[in-house]
């Protein structure tokens, strides 16, 4: 991947997003995941059998993209570089973010709630069906905070490691995880692996986002200081190891509560509250978590570019 593959992959996916006509690679992995686990799911040796899930899903579309890119290559030159910013495009989520948070909030800005809660209902798990405005505005900002890592500077981050089959290799294993990742009596031990690793592959990037988070705060008119504040608080108020970095961040950033009950197939599940309730959740909260979202995500994209130029600098230099 040279440096400037990123840059015009971000600026596709904000001109594009990811249309339903295109043959985006997840869609492709959600299906071989499904395949592979109606052939190895058998009731024995299920997390030997998860774990060789784990192993074919990530290692196949590792070298998947990595031989596409290597034969477009050979083909000629731009070709390879044509598909290695195909393949980072579809890694990255930002205007599909965005697109989804609005579609809640324009009919919210109406008062038309069946209709909010609609939209809704397609971004989140939990039940939408009762949600007052507080508490769609809270869901709609948690699902942009918690997706700024898992659909933007989570997929960077490899990127700049890796390239495109490194990216590609970390959204499979958060596909898998979304997946087969539960900690229910179905997948218990068959997940357990797809949910370590997207543990042990967030580790890093939740907490770079969730340190740039009150600096992008500087850039859109959100509260600086307790973005800091919050995010150093509240970043491990959660079962998970990294969920609670950049929802913290977001919620001081805010100046909004964030957490507290949801309902899942009709039974309450209660998270500990993050940030204080020191402005009601309106929907210009959600505005203001968009702004938020790009902010984070271009000062990532530039500083992991810096990165990599100077350490290309020292190495041509050294």
């Amino acid at each position: 991947m040279t440096t400037w593959h990123l840059p015009l992959a971000y600026c596709l996916d904000l001109i594009l997003g990811d249309p339903i006509w295109f043959p985006h690679p997840v869609r492709g992995i959600g299906w071989a995941i499904g395949q592979l686990e109606k052939l190895l799911k058998r009731g024995r040796f299920e997390k030997m059998l998860g774990c060789l899930l784990t192993l074919l899903i990530v290692s196949g579309t590792y070298f998947t993209s990595f031989w596409a890119i290597h034969i477009a290559t050979l083909l000629h030159p731009l070709a390879g570089h044509a598909v290695s910013i195909i393949f980072l495009w579809t890694t990255v989520a930002t205007k599909d973010l965005y697109v989804h948070s609005k579609q809640v909030m324009t009919p919210l800005l109406k008062k038309d709630f069946p209709e909010a809660r609609r939209m809704l209902s397609r971004i989140v798990g939990r039940d939408t069906e009762r949600l007052d405005e507080a508490e769609i505005v809270r869901a709609t900002v948690e699902t942009i905070a918690e997706n700024v890592v898992d659909g933007i500077t989570a997929p960077l981050f490899f990127a700049f490691l890796g390239g495109a089959p490194a990216a590609l290799a970390y959204k499979a294993a958060s596909t898998l995880d979304s997946m087969v990742g539960y900690k229910n009596e179905t997948y218990r031990n068959f997940g357990w692996a797809s949910a370590r690793l997207d543990d042990a592959l967030n580790f890093i990037p939740a907490r770079l986002t969730g340190v740039l988070i009150p600096l992008a705060a500087t850039f859109c008119g959100c509260n600086v200081r307790n973005g800091w504040r919050i995010f150093w608080r509240d970043r491990k108020k959660h079962p998970s190891p990294n969920s609670a970095h950049a929802e913290a961040a977001f919620a001081g950033a805010l100046n909004v509560r964030l957490g507290g009950t949801s309902a899942y197939g009709g039974v309450p599940s209660h998270k500990e509250y993050l940030g204080d309730a020191n402005r009601p959740l309106a929907p210009d909260a959600i505005k203001q978590a968009q702004r938020l979202m790009f902010a984070t995500s271009v000062i990532f994209l530039i500083m992991g570019l810096s990165v990599i130029t100077l350490i290309q600098m020292s190495t041509l230099l050294g």
